[in-house]
């Protein structure tokens, strides 16, 4: 494989990794995909791609996986919401995983870097939210935590380094197909198929389609100017309320019901005794008291005026993205085991 105008994603075996990685290559850009171990890139099998292992915990491995890299895409983290010890789990993984990418990329000598970012680290005081408004002060999540401090730490090591780098702010990402154990945005679609969403949140999301995100990703490297953030979202979010109503519509036989209208203490204590069984358990719960207080009634409208105007980044419809991905997971029913801890 030619090493030149090499690409590198980080975890590319994970749902955006793998999608990225596939539009990459129909780009014909060399591409360098890295996986935590090997025995979990089966997905990758076949593609005109070199895969190889790498942690973004371990640093050695990233020196060697970065050799010869001019673009780096900086993809792998940990994507989840709960864990028994978020912390450690969540945080202090997403934080040194930065911290390690980055500097392994100055060691290895790539120019340019593509870190994926979340709106989770965009300020919601005024809406629609913007890059220009800065950080998320509300620090009660330890994802959304790291994710406002991996991106700050990753653009003071881009400088120190001397190292192109852009920030890009993806949404809830769907799509009309998956490669991996279905993401956390993936299950909730999931949960309404399933019937198992009764009460309503008032939580909304920001669906997006994948495959958009991965373009976005593509366009950042190619167009996004250095020290720069880009939201890949579309306007307008969605209410679990409306996305069960598009499920409705689709598959009528199912006999999916709206979620019901309950008061907020009520829906405070639900999530409190199943927080209390996570812990006997073991296993991430539906719901949290701090879901609910955190997300119940935040809009997560976005102005994507800048993604669009800079990177020309245009996504489909939050409703098509819906469809798309209600009828995958309704045509591969078993094909997947799921938990809300993926």
């Amino acid at each position: 494989m030619t090493q030149s105008h090499l690409a590198l994603v980080t975890g590319a075996n994970g749902h955006l990794g793998h999608n990225l990685v596939r539009l990459l290559i129909e780009k014909g850009i060399p591409v360098r995909a890295s996986v935590r171990s090997l025995k979990s890139a089966t997905s990758l099998a076949g593609l005109n791609c070199e895969v190889v292992q790498a942690d973004i915990t371990d640093k050695p491995s990233l020196v060697n996986a970065f050799q010869g890299v001019e673009t780096l895409y900086a993809v792998g983290a940990a994507f989840k919401l709960w864990a028994k010890n978020p912390k450690k789990d969540i945080y202090d993984v997403n934080l040194q995983g930065t911290k390690n990418t980055l500097e392994a990329a100055a060691e290895a000598g790539v120019m340019r870097i593509v870190y994926v970012s979340s709106i989770a680290a965009l300020n919601y005081s005024t809406v629609p939210t913007k890059e220009s408004n800065g950080y998320n002060p509300d620090r009660r999540d330890m994802y959304y935590n790291s994710k406002n401090d991996g991106e700050k730490l990753a653009f003071e090591l881009a400088k120190k380094f001397n190292i192109e780098l852009v920030a890009v702010l993806p949404s809830a990402m769907i799509g009309s197909e998956a490669f991996a154990p279905l993401n956390v945005s993936y299950n909730i679609m999931q949960l309404i198929l399933k019937k198992e969403i009764p009460v309503e949140t008032n939580i909304t999301l920001n669906w997006i389609d994948v495959k958009d995100v991965a373009l976005g990703c593509y366009l950042a490297a190619t167009k996004g100017r250095s020290g720069e953030r880009y939201i890949l979202a579309n306007e307008h979010c969605m209410s679990i309320k409306e996305t069960t109503k598009i499920a409705q519509e689709l598959f009528p036989e199912l006999g999916i019901k709206l979620p019901i209208a309950v008061p907020k203490p009520l829906l405070l204590a639900v999530a409190w005794g199943m927080e209390i069984g996570s812990k006997i358990s073991g296993k991430a719960p539906l719901l949290t008291t701090k879901d609910i207080s955190m997300f119940s009634g935040l809009q997560q409208d976005f102005d994507v005026s800048k993604a669009y105007t800079e990177l020309g980044f245009t996504p489909k419809s939050p409703t098509q993205a819906v469809k798309e991905a209600m009828y995958y997971l309704r045509n591969n029913e078993g094909r997947f085991n799921f938990s809300p801890t993926q």
